[in-house]
């Protein structure tokens, strides 16, 4: 509930600011969510990396990476 109320307190402080700095402010979350992709991005290939290194990933065909992704 804590969590829905600062939410709620961040978007009114939004809509305090000028049309400027809302654009300013959504350019500025928009970068740091691009960089919080690739930080996750990278993790996700060096685990990859390391499952590979000790021999624990199996080379499978498209159509068996897509019947175990549906099953």
């Amino acid at each position: 509930m804590a969590n829905h109320l600062q939410y709620r307190e961040i978007l009114e402080g939004a809509e305090a600011l000028s049309a400027e700095e809302q654009e300013t402010l959504v350019q500025v979350l928009k970068s740091r969510l691009r960089e919080r992709r690739r930080a996750e991005l990278a993790q996700d290939v060096q685990a990859a990396q390391k499952e590979f290194a000790e021999g624990r990933c199996q080379p499978a065909t498209p159509a068996e990476l897509v019947k175990e992704i549906l099953s």
